[in-house]
């Protein structure tokens, strides 16, 4: 079974994982959706972390180190950054942090993703500014942006055909711009709020 959810805050999303074992559905892994399998037991403890490695083996050595502690990794890359964690050992700890700055510092680490996203897109934005490839007009009137000869003139089938074809590259010729701006401020949200996560957590 997959799912499709998007969330800001570790604690919600660590508490959604443990709503969902509660109904018998083992989480198995994360991309761009969360994938589960039907579970034989609903008393599962699942935690997160944010962190990224240049190093398979630095990578396999942190997997290592909460495997050890009683902690099963699940899910993540060196390169995903969002690691799963499934609780294995009753004795072990409640959480996968020994204190409240390792747990805050997930937080400043996804902040700081958040925001080289917002570094790396912002002077495209500013190129595409500058070299006057944002068509203003377009916005007023879409019909500029197709360049198919006739299409406004054609008619029934031929004309759908024609326009529905051409739709994705207009698209792309008037408004990529405008997918880069959405961008920019999406991240830019998510960078502040994963920030306030940031202080809310040290000060806790």
């Amino acid at each position: 079974m997959r799912k499709f959810k998007f969330f800001t805050s570790f604690e919600k999303e660590e508490k959604w994982l443990g709503e969902m074992a509660k109904q018998a559905y083992k989480f198995t892994k994360k991309s761009f959706w969360y994938e589960f399998e039907p579970a034989t037991t609903t008393d599962t403890t699942i935690k997160m972390d944010y962190r990224t490695f240049k190093k398979q083996e630095d990578f396999e050595d942190y997997c290592a180190l909460f495997e050890d502690s009683g902690w099963e990794h699940i899910t993540g890359t060196k390169r995903s950054g969002y690691q799963y964690f499934r609780k294995t050992n009753e004795k072990g700890n409640e959480d996968i942090f020994s204190d409240t700055v390792s747990k805050a510092g997930r937080y400043k680490r996804l902040s700081d993703m958040w925001m080289s996203l917002v570094s790396l897109l912002t002077p495209i934005f500013i190129v595409l500014v500058f070299t006057n490839s944002i068509d203003e007009e377009a916005l007023l009137n879409p019909k500029l942006l197709y360049y198919t000869p006739g299409l406004w003139e054609k008619t029934g089938a031929e004309f759908w055909k024609a326009f529905l074809f051409e739709t994705p590259f207009a698209f792309f010729r008037g408004f990529f711009w405008v997918l880069i701006l959405m961008m920019i401020f999406l991240y830019l949200i998510f960078s502040i709020k994963a920030n306030v996560q940031y202080q809310k957590t040290q000060r806790d």
